[in-house]
């Protein structure tokens, strides 16, 4: 007759707490900087308003005005410098100028992706060199993104002859002479 229980090795669970925290601890990092990143891309272009407002907020608190009065101005600043520079930037059909004002905005941009990315490469990049490389790569994209978001903000530009209930009909078959 048998006692003991069987005999075998005793079995215990798969996956231990340890690996469980590791990998919940990854996927929760990852999805931290996707959300960061995220973030820096999709407020881009409001990088402009931003600087403005927070120096407007700046020299009013610096001025006596009190942290509510400051951050009021700071508000109102950055928001009349988003709307003014959207008004202008519709209202102007000169490409050129267009590019000028969609530039304006997207330095800032561009300085703020080059520093988030620096901050974000010195956790894991030793090399002083690749972090620079990465930084750079990171403020051209993202004030690429700027760019782009500021050219997409607005419909193109009119076009002479044409108005907006008028319907392109394509003419297939239709020859030209001359």
């Amino acid at each position: 007759m048998r006692h003991g229980g069987g005999g075998g090795a005793a079995v215990g669970p798969f996956v231990t707490e340890k690996t469980t925290m590791l990998i919940v601890g990854l996927a929760l990092s990852l999805f931290g900087i996707g959300f960061f990143f995220w973030l820096l891309f999709t407020l881009a272009a409001y990088a402009l308003p931003f600087f403005a407002g927070v120096n407007v907020f700046l020299a009013a608190f610096h001025s006596g005005a009190g942290v509510i009065g400051s951050i009021v101005v700071g508000v109102l600043a950055g928001g009349a410098t988003l709307a003014i520079g959207q008004i202008v930037f519709a209202t102007v059909r000169i490409p050129i100028i267009r590019a000028l004002i969609a530039l304006l905005y997207a330095a800032p941009a561009a300085v703020a992706g080059y520093y988030a990315t620096l901050g974000l490469s010195k956790i894991g990049v030793p090399s002083e060199t690749w972090r620079v490389i990465f930084a750079v790569v990171g403020s051209t994209v993202v004030g690429g993104t700027a760019w782009a978001r500021m050219w997409a903000i607005v419909p193109p530009p009119y076009e002479r002859g044409t108005s907006e209930h008028s319907v392109s009909v394509p003419m297939i078959g239709v020859v030209r002479n001359g």
